[in-house]
């Protein structure tokens, strides 16, 4: 079991939150253009798009401090924005942003606070963010809740980028806490469902490994 966990460890340690910052950055970008170039948009929804300029900048450029905080320009950072203008579209996606920003800071426990907050139902923003949702619960010694949360963001995601990627960290949530079986119905899941991922490329071995205990 000890061996496992130090699997488990050394596999968020080298993971951590990067994919799921990658599909959320390409999401927010293609929202965040939504917001400027759409007719329907209310001025308010375009003004802390407008706000969020900024400090999307500094993200992607993985300055997450500035990002979280705001810069000595006067520019609002994603905590300030979703405290004031967490109705909004915007506001939201700033809640996922701040959560994020405070993953990547080291911060996972009050990352957690702004990451469970976030409602939205996109198809592709709601499992990205659940699911780094999953890491931080990951992070910091919290396996049952992060294994719910990661097939929780793999039922939601139901795509061939997400859901094998979720099943596969559930899996070894679920190794960790010396759960095999459900962690082989998982790796299974992904080998007969989604054979085209990269995951599906190594998941032999892991069902190898459990099946032949």
């Amino acid at each position: 079991i000890e061996d496992r966990l130090n699997r488990w460890e050394e596999f968020f340690e080298k993971n951590k939150t990067n994919v799921i910052v990658a599909v959320l950055a390409l999401i927010v970008v293609v929202v965040g253009c939504y917001l400027y170039k759409s007719k329907v948009v209310e001025p308010r929804e375009i003004r802390v798009a407008e706000y969020m300029y900024p400090s999307e900048n500094y993200f992607m450029n993985e300055q997450y401090k500035l990002a979280l905080d705001g810069d000595e320009l006067g520019n609002m950072g994603f905590i300030e924005i979703a405290g004031n203008y967490g109705g909004t579209k915007a506001g939201k996606l700033a809640k996922a942003y701040a959560g994020l920003c405070l993953a990547q800071l080291d911060s996972c426990e009050l990352a957690i606070e702004y990451l469970s907050k976030f409602n939205g139902k996109d198809q592709m923003l709601a499992p990205a963010v659940i699911g780094a949702l999953a890491d931080c619960y990951a992070s910091t010694g919290q396996p049952e809740k992060a294994a719910a949360a990661f097939e929780k963001a793999a039922s939601k995601a139901d795509n061939d980028l997400q859901t094998p990627l979720y099943l596969f960290n559930a899996g070894l949530v679920y190794e960790s806490m010396d759960k095999p079986a459900q962690a082989l119905k998982l790796y299974n899941k992904i080998k007969s469902d989604y054979p085209a991922s990269q995951e599906a490329a190594t998941i032999e071995a892991y069902i190898t490994r459990l099946t032949s205990k």
